[in-house]
């Protein structure tokens, strides 16, 4: 992974610049990530994605969050493939706290039907819609999007904004996804001190 990352920079020399400009390094430690694993095993990753939003549909959302918290360890601090069954399923048994053996989730991940596979397919293709090609970004308030590994002011900007507006849309991937949302929640008053 580290050389693909070093011929898209275009060279050693690129590849520092990038991550002096980027500083990806300190601002993962400032998110509690202590090193990212540069030689990690590069992989498709339609399989974690299925599996966090399989797990936010079945088990709640909470859960799909923990999960892909895991998920982000596993990958870039641990180095690990997310197109691994083996080690989804071992990872999803220890968040959810499967009695199973994680058959079901096994099962899911080898459905050859590729369940939410067009659900995540079409939220990929919204992300580009809204300008979104790389990770971290953060929609806020159906609207609002914060790109990259984004100091706490700039999260402070946009509630301030919201703030403002007195109100939020509807989250922009809920629909997407198949997410489930109240009727109730599609308006979120936000009060700040």
């Amino acid at each position: 992974n580290r050389d693909r990352l070093v011929r898209k920079w275009g060279g050693e020399e690129g590849w520092r610049e990038q991550k002096k400009r980027h500083d990806l390094k300190g601002r993962g430690e400032a998110a509690g990530i202590p090193h990212f694993n540069n030689r990690r095993l590069a992989s498709n990753t339609m399989k974690s994605h299925r599996l966090v939003q399989h797990v936010g549909k079945k088990y709640g959302l909470v859960q799909s969050e923990e999960l892909y918290d895991r998920l982000n360890t596993y990958h870039f601090v641990e180095g690990k493939a997310l197109n691994d069954v083996d080690g989804l399923v071992e990872l999803t048994i220890d968040v959810l706290s499967l009695e199973d053996g994680g058959e079901e989730i096994r099962s899911f991940l080898e459905d050859k039907l590729e369940p939410g596979r067009k659900e995540i397919e079409a939220a990929y293709k919204l992300t580009h819609a809204l300008g979104i090609h790389s990770i971290p970004n953060f929609v806020v308030g159906g609207k609002f999007i914060v790109s990259g590994a984004a100091s706490p002011d700039d999260f402070i900007d946009v509630f301030e904004k919201i703030q403002g507006d007195g109100a939020c849309d509807e989250p922009c991937f809920a629909k997407v996804l198949g997410v489930v949302t109240s009727p109730s929640n599609n308006k979120l008053k936000i009060t700040m001190k």
